[in-house]
């Protein structure tokens, strides 16, 4: 079968507009935090997001309000714990990851690569996407806690501070 009846059909039409357009406005309203690029707490709050969504999109057990309590809930529970990260390295520590120094000075950390998984052609892959053509050119390669890896050429003079709060 491929409905069960019309109204089911314009259910879904306005309250997917309705729940889109409010999924929206509390997204504006969390702030470019909720919509910046992912780490792993974020993109658990981004897929939980989506389900209810489709949750309230298909299911009329679940009614509109219902819905746009839990995506409020939702980004309000991200917003206390970003704040709460802030102010407490307890909850820092379980809710985000930290940066790994993946090469410095030109030298691959094998261990390093191992422990986070990543290979040494990914390294040479961001390197290279850089333009850089020598990894002795090259200060240092960080894996961000967003899983991106950015690449830190050598200075032609002075030192690269931002390092700094990377773990040794």
């Amino acid at each position: 079968m491929f409905y069960d009846n019309l109204f089911g059909l314009l259910r879904v039409v306005v309250i997917s507009a309705a729940a889109y357009a409010i999924l929206i406005l509390i997204l504006r309203a969390a702030g470019k935090r909720a919509l910046a690029k992912l780490n792993a707490f974020d993109l658990v709050v981004t897929v939980a997001l989506g389900s209810t969504l489709s949750t309230v999109l298909l299911s009329s057990d679940i009614a509109l309000v219902e819905g746009a309590l839990a995506f409020v809930m939702l980004a309000l529970l991200q917003w206390i714990v970003a704040k709460l990260s802030i102010h407490s390295a307890l909850v820092r520590r379980a809710t985000r990851a930290r940066p790994a120094l993946l090469l410095r000075d030109g030298a691959i950390l094998h261990e390093t690569l191992r422990d986070e998984r990543v290979t040494t052609s990914e390294v040479y892959s961001a390197v290279r996407g850089q333009g850089v053509a020598k990894l002795a050119d090259v200060a240092a390669v960080v894996l961000e806690t967003d899983g991106s890896l950015s690449v830190i050429a050598r200075p032609t003079s002075g030192s690269v501070d931002t390092l700094d709060f990377l773990p040794d």
